[in-house]
């Protein structure tokens, strides 16, 4: 076709052919053939080279016919009128080669012409298109290079930003504890609670300058890309460190704070702190010690921006990347922690303050608001005590409450077993034996005695004394005080306990409501926490004290061996051979004990003596007010102060009149007995307790004696004979028999019946009062009532002497 197409051209050419002559038959029977041609079916596809149109591609012929229509259009304008017949003959040919046109352009859709001009073209345009990819591709991998530079020099800067600011951080604390503290410190006077202002500060100095030693110590540079790793991995390293450091030192920064906002209410003391600051550090234009004490507060919380802008910069390839990331998240998680830290620090010293607050300051702070709250709660919890409502049960917690309790039970038992050896002691060394001058006619061993016993009072057993206060004593009141924090803690979340189970079953929370449940959240958690600790440090502490008061009187008996090492050949039993010495040492203490159990009956006779004492008007209502209530076989007497330590305790002073109730707790204890003082009820130490024994005051007349004038200026309750010894010749005109019935009350007393004979042996007790007489019935010693005695004529002879 291609030729056939040349062909035509060239015979329009040779055969004069003018543009706007369309009605040649030699082109019409040209186009004929062509299109023909691109009819015939079977003939295979051209190659698929498509042809692309430009500026210098000669025209179809489609196009050419056009513009040859269009300028013999143009110039036979002029001649219209005149050849109007050729041109309608010329317009129907124009017409037939036009659609001649676009049947030839629909068949160029279905075949490709491949023409040698056209076959350079495009090897011209792969060629340019390859060169083009090219120079791309390079452009693309230039940038890529240059972005990669770019980064790794912003990675390199965030790395430098870090360890030079980390200097620099460092450089500013030194300045400010060490050049600003000894200033501040030579100030007259000195400022005061100066060093609660630098709390914890070593702490973070010292995990800071850890932190660069190891950034410093394999001497890398930071853009070696070993320095990342070797950051990262000192971080990780020190996360605890810096994390226990860097918590205590932001939970006293309140304290900080307080602190220099008194100084600022001193304008003198205000101005020569400035001074300071600014000879100091002239560098940095500081105007307060803020400048420097806030420091480590800005430090924790920039760790994770630097670490976050390094990884930022970092090519997710690099052999550190992994590392970087952990320890990015490990700065997030530090400051997650120190924050929680210090808010459970915060709740804890809201809750843990014992306020002892009188009636009306009580008074004053009672409100609708509170009134409602402990309503709610009170009812809450007769509603556990009675079954209406489920208690919300926490078996953990139960458990560390528990052992908290026998904890502190053991802690106050421990101190007050302490306080009283230590008060025995006291009472020794107070028996001053070498005041006195015995007359011991020359005998040594008595001298030697009186000299040990000088030396242990004197030096041994005061440094014992000393010692045992200072590891002892002063450790264990601590501890005590310490006790106070949880105690209250857990009394404060047993009521934040009770407002949560009221509103814990609503679907929605209101502001307040939700704040309730967050606060019982946080005491619980808190406990939960701490707790636990707590009460192993404690008791870690006091296995320590027992075992260090094994060592004091290890260290005692050791000293005490020496003194008498240099009294041994003075004394009686230092030449004695071991069996004998052995035999001498049993018969001595069998000797003592026996010696001790009298003076222990002695002493338990002289102590359960009834006291009697003259009582007040209001002592004696109470009396009476408790004798009618509970009798008078309840009746106690105080004979100690009794400072209540526990819940429920009474504080009550000596000689004060109690009923008991109990004797024993709601654990079982027998050693805390509960008793009625007439204003409230509670539990008292029994060892403080003695019962009160009250004698009748008028007794009623006698049913077997008459009243006799002539005896009435004798005494009825004892007899004493005068010194003189007087001698009997017959028997006694009347004897002491019982007037009325008596029933013991207690060991120390004994029972009596109306006329029954018997023996008196001391007309008063021991403590000198009268109303009570020792005497002998049935074998039997003890006291009645001096009133409950009379005397009996029982024969005649002489007259006995009279009877005081």
């Amino acid at each position: 076709m291609q030729q056939r197409l040349s062909s035509a051209a060239q015979h329009s050419e040779d055969n004069g052919i003018k543009r706007g002559d369309l009605s040649s038959p030699q082109l019409i029977q040209d186009f004929a053939e062509a299109i023909s041609i691109m009819e015939v079916s079977g003939r295979p596809n051209p190659s698929p080279f498509k042809l692309h149109k430009s500026a210098s591609t000669p025209l179809r012929y489609s196009g050419a016919v056009k513009k040859v229509v269009k300028k013999n259009q143009t110039k036979e304008s002029g001649n219209k009128k005149d050849n109007q017949d050729e041109y309608d003959n010329a317009s129907s040919e124009e017409e037939t080669a036009e659609d001649l046109m676009n049947l030839a352009d629909a068949g160029a859709h279905q075949i490709r012409l491949r023409l040698p001009s056209e076959d350079s073209f495009s090897e011209e345009t792969l060629v340019s298109q390859e060169r083009l990819a090219e120079e791309a591709k390079k452009k693309s991998e230039e940038e890529e290079a240059a972005a990669k530079e770019r980064q790794a020099q912003r990675q390199v800067m965030a790395i430098e930003e870090l360890v030079q600011s980390e200097k620099s951080y460092l450089k500013m604390l030194q300045i400010c504890t060490v050049n600003i503290r000894n200033s501040l410190n030579n100030l007259q006077p000195p400022p005061p609670n100066l060093d609660s202002l630098f709390l914890y500060t070593e702490e973070v100095m010292n995990v800071s300058s850890r932190l660069l030693f190891k950034l410093e110590q394999k001497q890398l540079k930071p853009k070696n890309p070993e320095f990342l790793e070797n950051l990262c991995a000192s971080f990780l390293s020190l996360s605890s460190e810096i994390e226990a450091a860097y918590k205590e030192y932001l939970w006293n920064y309140n304290h900080v704070s307080l602190v220099e906002n008194d100084y600022k209410q001193n304008e003198t003391l205000w101005s020569d702190i400035i001074k300071v600051v600014k000879s100091a550090a002239p560098e940095v234009n500081a105007t307060s010690l803020s400048f420097f004490l806030v420091m480590p507060v800005q430090r924790i919380a920039r760790y994770p921006l630097l670490l976050q802008t390094i990884q930022k910069h970092t090519d997710p390839s690099h052999p550190a990347y992994a590392l970087l990331e952990q320890t990015a998240n490990t700065s997030i998680a530090l400051n997650c922690n120190i924050n929680e830290y210090k808010r459970f620090r915060e709740v804890a010293d809201k809750y843990k303050k014992t306020e002892n607050l009188t009636i009306m300051d009580k008074i004053n702070r009672l409100s609708t608001h509170s009134i409602a709250k402990k309503t709610a709660r009170f009812s809450q919890y007769i509603k556990h005590e009675t079954g209406m409502a489920p208690k919300l049960v926490d078996e953990e917690f139960d458990t560390l409450e528990g052992f908290f309790n026998i904890l502190e039970y053991g802690i106050l038992v421990l101190l007050e077993n302490v306080e009283t050896y230590l008060f025995h002691l006291q009472r020794f060394l107070e028996c001053k034996t070498e005041e006195f001058d015995f007359d011991m006619d020359g005998e040594k061993a008595p001298v030697c005695y009186k000299e040990i016993h000088t030396a242990l009072r004197q030096w041994i057993l005061p440094m014992f004394e000393k010692r045992m206060k200072t590891l002892i004593h002063k450790p264990l009141c601590e501890l005590r005080d310490l006790l106070v924090g949880p105690k209250n803690l857990i009394r404060k979340r047993l009521h934040k306990l009770l407002d949560y189970e009221v509103i814990e079953g609503k679907p929605k929370l209101s502001y307040e409501e939700q704040a309730v449940a967050n606060a019982y959240k946080t005491i619980n958690t808190l406990l939960l926490n701490e707790l636990p600790r707590f009460n192993g440090l404690a008791l870690q502490m006091i296995w320590r004290m027992l075992g260090t008061f094994s060592c004091l009187h290890r260290d005692l008996a050791a000293d005490m061996e020496q003194l008498f090492q240099g009294f041994a050949l003075q004394l009686p039993h230092s030449s004695y051979h071991p069996t004998e010495f052995q035999e001498w040492v049993e018969t001595a203490v069998l000797e003592g004990a026996r010696n001790l159990d009298i003076l222990c009956q002695s002493v338990q006779e002289t102590l359960n003596s009834p006291a009697v004492q003259p009582l007040s008007p209001s002592c004696q209502r109470r009396l009476q007010q408790l004798t009618d209530k509970h009798g008078s076989g309840k009746i106690f007497q105080v004979t100690n102060t009794v400072v209540g330590t526990r819940d429920f305790d009474l504080n009550l002073t000596k000689g004060d009149f109690v009923a008991l109730i109990s004797e024993f707790d709601t654990r079982g204890d027998k050693r805390r007995w509960l008793v009625d003082s007439g204003a409230k009820k509670g539990y008292v130490p029994s060892s403080k307790l003695i019962r009160y024994h009250q004698a009748a005051e008028d007794p009623p007349p006698s049913p077997f004696l008459p009243t006799l004038g002539n005896m009435m200026a004798f005494r009825r309750h004892s007899c004493i004979p005068d010194p003189q010894v007087v001698h009997v010749t017959s028997q006694p005109l009347f004897q002491v028999v019982a007037a009325y019935d008596f029933t013991a009350r207690g060991n120390h007393e004994v029972s009596v019946r109306a006329g029954e004979p018997v023996r008196v042996l001391e007309s008063q007790d021991k403590r000198g009062n009268s109303e009570w007489s020792l005497v002998e019935a049935r074998g039997q010693r003890g006291y009645v009532p001096s009133n409950y005695l009379t005397r009996m004529p029982v024969g005649t002879g002489s007259l006995a002497p009279p009877l005081h």
